[in-house]
């Protein structure tokens, strides 16, 4: 199978598993538990049903819109996740250059594998930084500075990592950061040779936003929730992240937000914008689908505040109905992973080429011309 073969995000979450030692697509595959809420994610698009308008005579669409003040040319933008070169040698790069060809927003976490200052010089397109909080402040300080001269356009403070999910797939794999070679992971490893190789000759593993300050995830190898338990600070609150607000200065972001008291209180600290977001279902297993929060936390805020469904997107469609519920904006992590996983830059340009496609054609048959026209009117509920 080759990418070129794979027409959306399931077929490239299978050639991804052909090109990927076992604990390392699980650790992108995977979520907490008994991964009910990662399965919902998705799931909660199909209770809501899309109502067309036809004889609309439309030609063309327009699908641009604002996004945390800065112009964009579609309304799903590429999620901040960690740790992108393990998933292809090219990392961060192949994204956030994918992501520059489409004109949409780019987030590198502060576990990304390429440094803030690299992909600042990279692209010109909008970046955003997704902020982990650690027990360091001196960390929590330098990251903000170089963001701030590297030129990012907005900061997203993650806010729903107090401790880490239990993610048992990466228990039973042994997965850690960087990879660490047990005699179960010797054998996905050796017959996975490519990936292999790529890892052992191509450019040294690190986390080159951390290692200025901490050794764990770059030279010390530790899985996700172990650096979650034992280096980001527990204690983060809303008079912190007010604090972090302040210091930045510019657009920010809280990603993690699903009650609508808790966007209330960005609201009330400032923020520019929440990510509707239960971090893929990483986190605590049975909550709620992104999208299943929507309506209410946008007829609560959204007069107020942008709101970002992230989470669970695999279709345009699904991108139409968050935006007709009332979204500014759309994002998600995975449908751009196993693509960067399958193929590198290409794979993403591609998967990002074929959801831009789907919004098309779907505002096409919805009889919408541009975003103003997705509403609730064309929305029904099961």
């Amino acid at each position: 199978m080759r990418y070129t073969d794979c027409h959306n995000v399931a077929d490239f979450r299978r050639l991804a598993r052909r090109r990927l030692p076992g604990p390392v697509f699980h650790y992108i595959d995977g979520a907490a538990d008994d991964e009910l809420t990662r399965a919902r994610n998705t799931a909660a698009f199909d209770a809501c049903d899309l109502v067309p308008n036809v004889l609309a005579g439309i030609e063309q669409v327009d699908m641009r819109t604002t996004i945390m003040g800065r112009a964009v040319g579609m309304p799903l933008f590429l999620s901040p996740t960690a740790l992108q070169r393990l998933f292809h040698w090219q990392g961060e790069r192949a994204v956030a250059r994918a992501a520059q060809a489409f004109d949409t927003w780019f987030g590198i976490s502060s576990l990304a594998t390429v440094s803030i200052e690299e992909i600042g010089r990279t692209i010109t397109s909008p970046k955003l930084f997704q902020l982990y909080v650690h027990k360091d402040q001196g960390l929590n300080r330098s990251m903000i500075a170089r963001c701030k001269a590297a030129g990012f356009d907005a900061l997203a403070l993650t806010v729903d990592t107090a401790i880490g999910g239990n993610r048992e797939r990466c228990l039973r794999t042994g997965f850690t950061s960087p990879p660490r070679l047990t005699p179960r992971s010797a054998i996905s490893f050796a017959t996975h040779p490519r990936w292999t190789l790529n890892y052992l000759f191509r450019e040294r593993f690190a986390l080159p936003n951390l290692n200025t300050h901490v050794a764990e995830g770059s030279n010390i190898a530790l899985s996700v929730a172990d650096y979650f338990n034992t280096m980001l600070d527990p204690s983060l609150d809303w008079k912190a992240a007010e604090a972090i607000r302040a210091e930045w200065g510019g657009p920010f972001c809280l990603k993690g937000v699903m009650s609508v008291e808790d966007a209330r209180r960005a609201v009330a600290i400032g923020a520019t914008a929440i990510m509707v977001s239960n971090h893929g279902g990483r986190q605590l297993d049975g909550s709620r689908a992104p999208f299943d929060q929507l309506a209410e936390i946008v007829d609560a805020v959204g007069d107020r505040i942008e709101v970002i469904c992230d989470g669970g997107i695999t279709r345009g469609s699904h991108v139409l109905k968050a935006l007709s519920v009332g979204a500014t904006g759309c994002s998600g992590g995975r449908l751009y992973l196993y693509a960067l996983a399958a193929a590198g830059q290409a794979g993403v340009e591609r998967i990002v080429g074929r959801l831009r496609a789907e919004i098309d054609r779907d505002m096409k048959l919805m009889g919408a011309p541009n975003l103003a026209a997705l509403t609730r009117a064309n929305l029904r509920w099961r």
